[in-house]
């Protein structure tokens, strides 16, 4: 979906004419998207903070203040079969991946997170995450626990998690879909989910499937232009980098993320 490398017709003419009025000149105006045009609309999108990928869809013709017509997805390009996930998926039971699925699908989609790059992302968080498919405490491990202390006293003092000292590391633990970790990270996403302060007077919330689907596509929708530029890269270490801050499950990311690849359509469109 959308104009690219190769498509010709008015709709380009129109967006070649749109490029040149806004000084991103394409070369001729012939409704042809060739390779000026192309650099036209991959000058035009770095200008503008978008994801450089030199093609135009609804969100890059909005931008442009052009009103274009796209064809809708194909049906079987608006949906992720269970079938597939469960194949990103290989030790994880059928139950929790045709129960939580729809819901993170709903999620993706209200975030605006429709295409299949961003699909797979998510997906393959959760399989780095939490490979049953369901969202969960985090446990204890010598990352996060000392030799002689309480549970998660590693974390109490971390004052890039804006915990304030002891027993904020328990409280505050990851959980989720994406293991949301930190008192910073629980205020923060308490309020952009409309939900005041209740994820820091309730953090077991975060472990409630709804919110956490919210939680993991809201988390990647404020970095999406930087994981994006990752995966058009096929940086996947990357990528995963800017969810977990290191590389922590990434052979599991990476699988899950190179089979669906492999599986779904290149025109993935999600609707919820």
């Amino acid at each position: 979906m959308g104009l690219r490398l190769g498509s010709v017709g008015p709709q380009v003419e129109a967006l070649q004419r749109r490029l040149e009025e806004l000084f991103f000149r394409p070369g001729l105006i012939d409704g042809q998207f060739g390779p000026g045009t192309e650099a036209a609309v991959l000058a035009f999108q770095r200008s503008i903070g978008l994801l450089p990928d030199g093609v135009v869809g609804p969100r890059t013709a909005a931008l442009l203040g052009l009103e274009l017509e796209f064809e809708p997805p194909p049906a079987d390009s608006r949906v992720i079969p269970v079938s597939t996930v469960s194949r990103m998926f290989p030790a994880t039971p059928l139950a929790p991946i045709k129960r939580h699925l729809p819901v993170i699908v709903a999620e993706l989609v209200r975030a605006e997170l429709r295409d299949k790059p961003m699909a797979l992302m998510a997906l393959a968080t959760i399989r780095a995450e939490t490979e049953g498919f369901e969202p969960i405490h985090e446990g204890r491990s010598r990352f996060n626990t000392s030799p002689a202390g309480h549970s998660f006293d590693l974390y109490d003092s971390r004052q890039d998690l804006g915990n304030r000292g002891p027993r904020d590391g328990e409280t505050f633990r990851g959980r989720g879909f994406i293991q949301l970790t930190g008192r910073a990270n629980y205020t923060r996403y308490s309020q952009k989910l409309g939900l005041g302060e209740r994820l820091v007077e309730e953090p077991d919330l975060a472990n409630d499937p709804e919110i956490a689907a919210r939680l993991l596509a809201q988390f990647l929708k404020d970095r999406e232009i930087e994981i994006k530029r990752s995966l058009l890269e096929d940086d996947l270490r990357a990528a995963r980098r800017f969810v977990n801050g290191g590389s922590h499950g990434l052979d599991r990311f990476s699988s899950a993320y190179r089979i669906g690849q492999e599986l779904l359509p290149n025109d993935l469109r999600l609707e919820a």
